[in-house]
């Protein structure tokens, strides 16, 4: 029997000072964690009991499609390099060396663990598909850990990998997490949409993210209005509505024009009186290239062209250079390249590279949406003027059309042509296809039906244990406290008599305490020697969702139960206490 006075439940009527988030203030003031440093966190007693449960539900439902392992948390560097990973994830990644000097780090993720297994002990295709997982520790060097739980550098993850033969059984591996992670987040109570997303720093194809809508999250999703179209606003994209062209002016070819000091798409928008949709953003920065002939890292220009009136999204300029990063370009790489200050550049001129493999001149991306678009206004490249009558395909020639702008809400759906939406959510999962990146990059063969040496294809799957939690807390909170789903509360019943002193009050506790446990509630009893009041906030801080409130009545033979949820109030027989909760907790039983 779980008495609370002889347990540690350190409950405060205050939040600290930093916490800006329900989660963080709730899991703090109701004893579930405590801060050791800078995004690391104790998890205590009650808050241990609700991780628990909940990678008692991922355990389950993953051991029904893949096997758990264990790995290790400390990696050696030659494993990420093999990857190609140790340069790329910089300052993310916790570095250390051991006492011979030896290059280590703390893993943030496990696809390089994963793979030199793959590589050692898979040979044939007749061992195949494989589904790996764990539940384990990960580590990230987070620059501003915030919000309690949702930005750490110490976290539980519960990271999956599967192997196939063919890029078929990579689907159906897919859709099986897909599925589990749907049950995964119904079993715990959350209310959860899957995006389309951006797969990030782990490569890959396709890839989709089991959002929460909370204003507490960092990410951005959008969703319609009218149809199930939903993606993270790095994936997103819209259906534009249809922009009248300017009449050519002249001979329809590229025309000069004065306009002095006019240097933003709204000042020569309203000098020349036309619409900012009808203009040209040029947008430039520089790309890291890797010298095929030498290795060596160089610079190239790559200039990006939007509607005036939309705005660049890092991300998507990022994928539609294949994972190259940029930066923007300086004042004197600028006046060097285009021959222009800043507010006057464009894209005529100069002779773009004709595809990204095209090593030796630089990249002009533009945006789809001024594809097919004509008699646009522009940089001309020369301080003072910009040009009009500009045609994409005509005037210059893209090396390649890209989605880069950022959806915006009111947009039209590009499916059904409903209204977007955005909301700021917290990401929960996230599946990737990863393809060949690892398998490849890593060695690992195994050999075909045909007898040829071929590389696997992986997935990655991932669950962060703790931001189910989080979530849970964001969706369901008041000003007094929070509430869980019973499959993941630290207990689904608080029996709490209002005077511990008063002999029939506190006998029936005990015995409404064990029958519920012998029928398999979790139940807690409050037996601390305290007022009713004090007793009942500290029920409603700490989440457990239904309170058996033991008072006056019992004369009766009844009790009040307590609905955390909507405060309302039920009396129950105490005879008939355990048929109550059977109906109200395991009605499918």
């Amino acid at each position: 029997m779980h008495r609370w006075s002889e347990l540690f439940i350190p409950t405060l009527r205050e939040a600290p000072a930093d916490a800006e988030v329900a989660s963080h203030k709730f899991l703090v003031r109701s004893g579930y964690i405590r801060q050791l440093s800078a995004g690391v966190y104790s998890y205590l007693f009650l808050g241990q009991r609700s991780l628990n449960k909940i990678m008692g539900i991922v355990r389950q439902e993953m051991d029904k499609i893949g096997q758990e392992f264990f790995l290790p948390a400390l990696h050696p560097r030659e494993l990420w390099e093999e990857s190609g990973r140790w340069s790329v994830m910089g300052d993310n990644m916790f570095r250390l060396k051991d006492r011979k000097g030896t290059d280590m780090c703390l893993g943030m993720t496990h696809e390089e663990v994963m793979t030199s297994i793959a590589r050692k002990e898979l040979r044939s295709y007749k061992q195949l598909p494989q589904i790996w997982y764990q539940i384990q520790t990960k580590f990230r060097d987070e620059a501003r850990p915030k919000a309690g739980l949702l930005r750490v550098r110490q976290f539980t993850m519960k990271d999956a990998y599967s192997f196939d033969i063919d890029a078929a059984g990579l689907d159906v591996s897919y859709l099986k997490h897909y599925d589990a992670y749907c049950r995964i987040f119904d079993r715990c109570g959350l209310k959860y949409v899957v995006v389309e997303a951006h797969s990030g720093a782990m490569g890959g194809s396709q890839s989709h993210e089991f959002m929460v809508r909370t204003p507490a999250g960092e990410d951005q999703i959008v969703g319609c209005e009218s149809c199930s179209y939903a993606a993270n606003l790095e994936k997103a994209t819209s259906k534009l509505a249809p922009v009248e062209d300017l009449a050519a002016a002249g001979d329809g070819r590229p025309l000069e024009v004065h306009t002095p000091n006019m240097k933003t798409i709204e000042d020569v928008s309203k000098f020349l009186g036309t619409s900012p949709k009808n203009n040209i953003k040029t947008l430039a920065y520089m790309a890291d290239e890797t010298d095929p002939e030498n290795g060596k890292a160089k610079l190239r220009a790559v200039v990006a062209l939007l509607r005036g009136d939309h705005q660049l999204h890092e991300t998507k300029l990022s994928s539609a250079l294949a994972g190259r990063q940029t930066r923007p370009m300086q004042e004197e790489e600028i006046k060097r390249f285009f021959g222009s200050p800043a507010g006057y550049l464009g894209a005529t001129g100069i002779e773009w590279a004709k595809d990204l493999g095209d090593r030796e001149r630089p990249v002009l991306l533009v945006d789809k949406a001024l594809e097919g678009r004509a008699n646009l206004v522009g940089g001309a490249n020369k301080e003072g003027y910009h040009l009009k009558n500009l045609t994409p395909g005509r005037d210059f020639q893209p090396t390649i059309y890209a989605d880069l702008r950022t959806v915006t809400a009111g947009e039209d759906c590009s499916n059904c042509g409903g209204r977007l939406r955005i909301d700021t959510a917290v990401e929960v999962g996230h599946i990737f296809k990863l393809g060949y990146k690892y398998s490849e990059s890593m060695g690992a063969r195994v050999l075909d039906r045909n007898g040829k040496e071929v590389a696997p294809i992986m997935g990655s799957y991932g669950i962060g244990i703790e931001r189910i939690l989080t979530a849970a807390i964001e969706q369901s909170n008041d000003e007094n406290g929070f509430w869980l789903p019973p499959q993941i509360a630290p207990f689904e019943i608080l029996v709490t008599p209002t005077n511990m002193k008063d002999d029939i009050l506190s006998s029936t506790a005990l015995d409404i305490v064990r029958r519920l446990e012998a029928a398999g509630f979790e139940v807690l009893l409050d037996d601390r020697d305290e007022r009713p009041g004090v007793k009942f906030k500290d029920a409603d801080l700490v989440g457990i969702p239904f309170r058996v409130t033991v008072g006056k009545k019992v004369t009766e033979g009844t009790v009040e139960v307590v609905r955390r949820s909507t405060r309302e109030i039920q009396d129950a027989s105490i005879a008939a206490i355990t048929e109550y909760f059977e109906k109200l907790l395991r009605p499918s039983r």
